[in-house]
């Protein structure tokens, strides 16, 4: 059950945030996935994506979208839970879902200064 206090932003408030960095000065680092099974890699790459910027927002897949990228059994956990865990790390400053199974529009809209993806993305394999 997902805690009622927690709501994910939408992307229009994920884009003001980002308006209101800029304007001072900062960069937004962007990165998505779907966190399903959250694990140690996961929080080193979002450790090390942070660090690259002054506040980081990290969109994750929604449901639909995760069982369309890898099968009816997925996900384990549902999105709201997904993205409440990941508001719970430090380093996440925002959390946004998303129904695509590619962030592009989601990008588009939010324009973010930096977007960092895991090592085992090439810029080949990325297809935002």
């Amino acid at each position: 059950m997902s805690s009622p206090e927690f709501q994910p932003m939408t992307a229009e408030e994920v884009r003001r945030l980002r308006d209101r960095l800029d304007a001072a000065g900062r960069k937004l680092v962007f990165t998505n996935g779907c966190f399903d099974l959250l694990h140690a890699g996961h929080v080193r790459y979002l450790n090390q994506a942070r660090a690259l910027g002054d506040a980081m927002v990290v969109a994750v897949n929604s449901d639909a979208s995760v069982r369309a990228l890898k099968g009816p059994a997925r996900p384990v956990n549902n999105e709201n839970d997904r993205a409440e865990v990941l508001a719970a790390l430090r380093v996440v400053d925002a959390v946004v879902i998303f129904d695509d199974e590619r962030a592009t529009r989601l990008i588009e809209a939010i324009r973010p200064h930096i977007y960092a993806k895991g090592g085992d993305y090439t810029v080949d394999s990325l297809n935002a």
